[in-house]
C-alpha cells in the first residue's frame, strides 16, 4: 500500500512539474517574418511578400502575394479538389479544400466582408466540382491594378513562414490556416511577374491577421525598400525588431505613434491628419476629412482644395529652385541643376498633436536625370478621402500598425538613422 501511494505521488508530483513547464515555456520566438520585394515592373510600383504555400514532394513551394491593409481576404492562383491525396495535385501547382456555399464561411464573406465595386456582379451556387454534388462558394475580387471585378471561389487554405526574434530568421516555421480564395492564373496578367495573389493585411476577420495566434502579439510591422535588388521587412508580432548597421537598436525606440481610426465600409487603417505644414505655412485640414493608409496606391493622394494649397506652399518654400515643365501624374517639378539648394520638410499635423515628418527621400522623386517632382497627386474634387497617404511616402519609413491598442506608429525615414529598411539580416539561424 505503501508503495503504491509512493508511485501516486511521485506520478502527480511528474504530471505537476509537466504542467509547470508548459505553462513556463516561452519560445524562442516574438514574431514571424517574411521578406518584401519592390516591383517596378507593372503600371505602377508594388510590393509583395514571399510566402510558402504547399509541402509537396518533401519541398516547400512557394508564391508572392501583393501587400494589401485594405483586401477583405486574400486570394490567389490554386485549384480547388473536394479531396486532397497524395498524386492528385499537378506538378508544381497549389491545390486547397473549397468551401461549400452551404457554410457559414461563405455567407459571411459574400454579405459582409466581401470587395465593394460597382463592376462587380452578383454571385450565384450555381457552380461545382466534378465527382461532387456539393456547390461551391463564389466570391467577387477586385483586380488592384485594373479595378477590375473578377470571381474566386472560397476555400480552405495553408501558409508557412518563419519565425524571428526580431533580429534573426529562424529556421523553426509557424503555419496559419486561413479562409483564402482560388483564382484561375490568367487573373494575375496586371500583376507584376512572378506575383500570383493578393495578402490582406487589414482588419477583417478574414485577413491573414485574425488567423494568427499566441504567442504572437496582433501587431504588423511593415518596412517597404526602396529599390527592387534589397528586400524590406515585414513581421507580425509584438518586436523587438532590429535593423543593420545599429544590430542593438530596436526600431521600436524611435516610433511616434498616434491612434488607428475605423471608417465606415472599409477594413484598411486610417489617421488624424488636421493639418500639412511646409516651412511657416501650414495648410488646415477641414473637420471630419479622412486619411487612409495604403499599400496600393504609389503616391500621396490629396483632394483638390488641399493639393491646390500644398502646391502654392511648396512653390512659395522653393521660390529660388528652378521649376521644370510637370511631368504625369505630378504637377510641380524642378530642375535638380542646383544641388546647393535643399527643398523643404513637409510635416503632417496629427490630431494628438504629433507629427510626421516627410523629408526629401520620400517626398520628391526623381523621373529624369535632371527633373525631380514634388511626389503628390491631385486626387480630384470629389474623391472619397481627402488625404490617402501612398508607398512613395513609406519606402525606408518603419511602420507599425498595433491592432491590439488600435495605434499606428511610424519612424519618419529610417536614412537619417544611417539604416534603411533593407537593412534585415535574413540570414538563417537556429532558434533554439
Amino acid at each position: 500500500m505503501h508503495l503504491l501511494l509512493h508511485l501516486i505521488v511521485m506520478l502527480l508530483a511528474f504530471i505537476s512539474y509537466e504542467h509547470e513547464a508548459v505553462a513556463q515555456y516561452v519560445p524562442p520566438y516574438t514574431s514571424i517574418v517574411v521578406p518584401v520585394t519592390k516591383h517596378t515592373d507593372a503600371a505602377k510600383p508594388l510590393y509583395s511578400v514571399r510566402i510558402m504555400t504547399a509541402y509537396v514532394n518533401m519541398h516547400f513551394l512557394h508564391a508572392n502575394f501583393l501587400i494589401d491593409i485594405d483586401a477583405p481576404f486574400i486570394w490567389h492562383d490554386c485549384i480547388l479538389q473536394w479531396n486532397i491525396y497524395p498524386g492528385s495535385c499537378p506538378n508544381n501547382t497549389l491545390c486547397t479544400s473549397p468551401v461549400s456555399c452551404e457554410e457559414y464561411q461563405c455567407t459571411d464573406v459574400r454579405t459582409t466582408f466581401s470587395y465593394e465595386n460597382p463592376s462587380c456582379p452578383p454571385v450565384t451556387n450555381s457552380s461545382t466540382l466534378p465527382g461532387w454534388g456539393y456547390c461551391t462558394c463564389p466570391v467577387n475580387v477586385v483586380d488592384p491594378v485594373t479595378v477590375s471585378c473578377g470571381q474566386a471561389m472560397l476555400n480552405y487554405d495553408e501558409f508557412t513562414v518563419n519565425t524571428s526574434n526580431g533580429r534573426n530568421v529562424f529556421t523553426g516555421l509557424y503555419g496559419a490556416y486561413p479562409n483564402a480564395a482560388c483564382v484561375n492564373s490568367s487573373a494575375f496578367e496586371s500583376f507584376p511577374m512572378n506575383v500570383t495573389g493578393v495578402m490582406a493585411f487589414s482588419s477583417s476577420p478574414y485577413a491573414l491577421p485574425a488567423y494568427l495566434y499566441q504567442p504572437l502579439k496582433k501587431t504588423l510591422a511593415l518596412c517597404l525598400p526602396s529599390n527592387s535588388f534589397t528586400p524590406g521587412v515585414l513581421f507580425f508580432g509584438t518586436g523587438p525588431y532590429y535593423l543593420l548597421p545599429n544590430s542593438d537598436v530596436d526600431v521600436r525606440s524611435l516610433l511616434t505613434y498616434t491612434p488607428l481610426l475605423k471608417h465606415p465600409d472599409s477594413f484598411g487603417y486610417f489617421i488624424g491628419v488636421k493639418s500639412i505644414v511646409i516651412k511657416t505655412k501650414s495648410i488646415d485640414i477641414p473637420e471630419n476629412s479622412s486619411t487612409k493608409l495604403s499599400t496600393l496606391d504609389p503616391y500621396t493622394i490629396l483632394r483638390t482644395d488641399i493639393y491646390n494649397r500644398v502646391i502654392k506652399a511648396f512653390s512659395t518654400a522653393t521660390i529660388g529652385i528652378p521649376l521644370a515643365r510637370p511631368v504625369a501624374p505630378f504637377g510641380l517639378c524642378y530642375w535638380r541643376l542646383t544641388f546647393g539648394l535643399k527643398f523643404p520638410v513637409i510635416d503632417f499635423g496629427l490630431d494628438d498633436g504629433k507629427k510626421w515628418t516627410i523629408y526629401t527621400a520620400n517626398s520628391m522623386k526623381q523621373v529624369t536625370k535632371d527633373v525631380a517632382c514634388l511626389a503628390f497627386v491631385d486626387g480630384g474634387v470629389m474623391t472619397e478621402h481627402a488625404i490617402v497617404v501612398g508607398t512613395y511616402q513609406f519606402e525606408d519609413n518603419f511602420m507599425v500598425f498595433d491592432l491590439e491598442s488600435s495605434t499606428f506608429g511610424f519612424s519618419s525615414s529610417l536614412l537619417k538613422q544611417q539604416t534603411s529598411c533593407s537593412n534585415f539580416n535574413f540570414t538563417l539561424t537556429d532558434g533554439n
